[in-house]
This record gives C-alpha cells, structure tokens and sequence, in this order.
C-alpha cells in the first residue's frame, strides 16, 4: 500500500529524529520535500539537507539544535489529503506573531509565508513551524 502523505511523513520523521536527539534523518525524497527543506534551511530551522541516489533518491536532512534542544519546536501539517486548506495573501496567518513560518505552496513554488505576503500571492498552507 502506498504512502496518502509523504510530506506529513516527512514533518513526523523529523519530530521523532528531534526527540531521540539525531543529528540527522533521512528522508525518501521529492521535489516538493526538497522545497520545504529549501525553506527550513533559508528560515534557519535545520543546518542543511543533501539529496543522494538515482533511481531512489534519499534526503539527508541535518538537525539543528540550540542549547541541547531542537530549534524546531513544533511542526505540523495545515494542509492534508482530506481537507485542503488555500489562503489569499491576506490572509496567511502569522506564526506566533511572525516568530515561526507558515509554509505555502504557491504557483510559484514552495516558499515562505512572509515571501508569499511580499509578493501578494496566496496559496495551500502546507505546514506551520516554531
């Protein structure tokens, strides 16, 4: 049986890396998984990712920690398979009042709330990060 969300598992293998204390977690990647790692690292919530193999290409996502804990407090998926959750640029909400990230898949790509709010373009609310 195939997998309905890959980037919800995705967003839960690296809750779980974070909580065993990992250095790193590898991911069976994709485009859209490498966007959104694209965006955490450009937001500084990871310290980078590296995508390897041909035929089944894996991402190695590199965690990031400040003072023993995980600079990822929380990440969770908005948008889901069942209920599909779209926002005007007016109406992205903010992340703990602009602390954390709003993930949104524009027609432009995948990118950050507040670089979807620049360029006055809405989306698919893809995750929230803190």
């Amino acid at each position: 049986m195939s997998m309905q969300d890959t980037l919800a598992d995705m967003f839960t293998r690296i809750r779980n890396a974070q909580m065993a204390k990992k250095v790193q977690v590898e991911i069976p990647a994709s485009k859209a998984k490498e966007a959104v790692a694209k965006v955490l690292k450009d937001e500084g919530y990871i310290a980078g990712y590296e995508v390897t193999g041909d035929k089944k290409p894996v991402m190695t996502v590199e965690l990031k920690y400040y003072e023993g804990s995980p600079v990822i407090e929380k990440i969770a998926r908005v948008s889901r398979p069942g209920l599909r959750v779209y926002k005007s640029a007016g109406e992205i909400p903010k992340v703990k009042d602009g602390l954390g990230v709003m993930i949104v898949s524009t027609n432009q790509g995948i990118i950050s709330d507040r670089a979807a709010r620049k360029a006055n373009i809405g989306g698919e609310l893809i995750c929230e990060v803190s």
